[in-house]
């Protein structure tokens, strides 16, 4: 399974960004589709993910802010992110369940400036 995820960038405090993450190929049945990230020198976490049937988890820190959404027919999941703050300043992962194993995509790099 590979993964492309898109559209991180830069964009000022109060700004927002969609991030989207696709599997080539054929169309695969996975269970859990997420979004993590990671900052500098620390372990990823998890902001959100959501199930095949549409139940969704968030940090708190992103409750109210975030909306992570999938299409099951194009493999794709993506993450709205609104009112962005510095601190969401960091690469974003997007991961898939497949089975029982896990995917991830490459990072995208999300900037906010204050």
């Amino acid at each position: 399974v590979q993964l492309q995820a898109s559209g991180g960038g830069l964009v000022q405090a109060g700004g927002f960004l969609r991030l989207s993450c696709a599997a080539s190929g054929k169309t695969f049945r996975f269970n859990n589709m997420a979004w993590y990230r990671q900052y500098p020198g620390k372990q990823r976490e998890l902001v959100a993910s959501i199930t095949r049937d549409g139940t969704t988890r968030y940090a708190d820190s992103v409750k109210g802010r975030f909306t992570i959404s999938r299409d099951n027919a194009s493999n794709a999941v993506s993450l709205q992110m609104n009112a962005l703050k510095p601190e969401d300043t960091a690469v974003y992962y997007c991961n898939v369940k497949l089975g029982s194993r896990y995917y991830w995509g490459q990072g995208t790099l999300v900037t906010v400036s204050s």
